[in-house]
């Protein structure tokens, strides 16, 4: 029996992703339908309101995420989904308003209705957080995990890798981990399902990932430059000859000029719409310790200029330039909570409003790391081909203490997908941090430092 559900498990969840999302469009429906009746007959209303949750609802889980339980864990389907949600009623609402000021319906906005559109968000999420347990308590009921193989170049490199992996064991369960040059290596492949590589030399992890796809055999492995340039490659046939085209990428003069009206209209109306917290931030941070409100300092950019960068002040004065650990004395009282949820960030909208960053792009990093990254991995200059941002990719996917090459493919992987699309995409799916503000600012452990240390000696 659970071999067959197996077989149909995309099924399975393609069934409960139609009738998830079909249950949230009728809760909308149902319960502004109260004061909105015609919503639940044939009309111009029902049509436009249908089209506009649809619409909205596709366009949102686009940029926030799907419902793909089984690949993602339970906490980060629900909140992409909440925000997905969230914002696909208020325009499908706007619309519905939009639709029923006229003579025949509403001439005012009625704030009966405000109501009525809480209870559906509350019943909406209510229907996510079901479906997403339920959804991955039926999945992993006859999916089991995939058996794993750990191919690497030292077993002592696998501090990373073991960590990500860990944090999805009803995905993943190591069987074995074993050196690229074991002889017996093609024997232990054909006893798992799915073969890790880590950072195992190119022309043999050809040869692994070549015989994977002829065993059919499940591969990962961390991208190298060449995998980021490949990308956006094309075929191309000349004559009759197959190529690879791998083009330069660059910004064009109007994207440049798009990028940049939208950093200053998007910075501005942000530092207007922030400007309490501003006030209550620089309050705060002076009666904790009387120091100064803002912390200034030297920061790269694109072309490798050097600029002055402003954040709050989370740090007694004066500290000492190094990684900040777990349970690190040096952060403030207010600063650990500035930190957390990424508002010692904020004063950077006047660097962006400036023109030193942009809205979209690589962390700007530290002029001594700049040096010392570009050391161990002279590609790290790459990510001065742009600007730096105040988010980003690698801001978003990583953490405080990603690793400097995990983070530098993050941001080549931005500049070489580059869209204004993207960035539109990157700004909606900053709100996602402040969900998960623990992990994103998750500070590096003694290990973790001692880790980073090496990549840079």
């Amino acid at each position: 029996m659970k071999s067959k559900l197996y077989k149909c498990r995309k099924s399975i969840v393609l069934a409960m992703k139609l009738l998830l999302y079909a249950l949230l469009m009728g809760i909308f429906f149902l319960i502004l339908s109260i004061h909105n009746p015609q919503m639940l007959v044939p009309s111009r209303t029902a049509a436009v309101t249908a089209v506009s949750f649809v619409v909205g609802g596709l366009l949102l889980t686009n940029i926030y995420g799907r419902y793909d339980i089984g690949q993602r864990k339970s906490k980060p389907i629900i909140y992409s989904m909440t925000l997905s949600v969230l914002f696909t009623d208020l325009f499908t609402f706007i619309m519905l308003v939009i639709m029923n000021t006229n003579d025949a319906n509403n001439k005012e906005f009625l704030e009966e209705d405000l109501l009525l559109l809480l209870v559906v968000f509350f019943l909406q999420v209510f229907c996510i957080i079901i479906f997403t347990y339920g959804g991955h308590a039926l999945y992993f009921s006859f999916v089991k995990p995939e058996r794993c193989l750990i191919i690497t170049d030292s077993k002592d490199s696998l501090h990373d890798l073991k960590r990500g992996i860990n944090k999805y064991k009803k995905q993943y369960q190591v069987e074995q981990v074993i050196l690229y040059n074991d002889p017996l290596i093609w024997e232990k492949i054909l006893e798992v399902d799915t073969v890790f590589l880590n950072n195992v030399p190119g022309s043999r992890r050809t040869e692994v990932v070549e015989y994977c796809y002829q065993k059919m055999k499940n591969v990962y492995y961390n991208p190298e430059i060449v995998d980021v340039v490949n990308i956006n490659s094309r075929h191309v046939i000349l004559d009759d000859v197959s190529m690879i085209a791998a083009e330069v990428r660059e910004l064009s003069v109007e994207q440049k000029l798009v990028k940049r009206s939208l950093d200053f209209v998007v910075a501005l109306i942000g530092l207007i719409i922030t400007s309490p917290i501003l006030i209550l931030c620089a309050l705060a941070i002076k009666i904790c310790d009387g120091g100064k409100v803002l912390f200034c300092q030297g920061r790269v950019t694109i072309d490798g200029e050097v600029f002055t960068i402003y954040k709050f002040r989370t740090m007694v004065e004066d500290a000492d330039k190094h990684l900040v650990t777990d349970h690190d004395d040096r952060i403030t009282p207010v600063g650990k909570f500035l930190r957390k949820y990424r508002l010692d960030e904020l004063p950077q909208l006047f660097n962006i409003l400036k023109g030193d960053m942009s809205l979209v792009g690589p962390r700007p990093e530290m002029t001594e790391y700049v040096y010392a990254y570009s050391e161990s991995l002279p590609e790290f200059q790459y990510r001065h081909r742009v600007k730096a941002g105040l988010t980003g990719f690698a801001q978003i996917m990583g953490k405080y203490n990603t690793t400097s090459k995990d983070k530098l493919i993050l941001d080549l992987m931005y500049i070489e997908n580059f869209s204004l699309w993207n960035d539109i995409k990157i700004i909606f799916q900053t709100i996602l941090v402040l969900f998960k503000a623990s992990d994103s600012t998750e500070a590096f452990s003694e290990e973790d430092e001692r880790h980073q240390h090496e990549e840079n000696v």
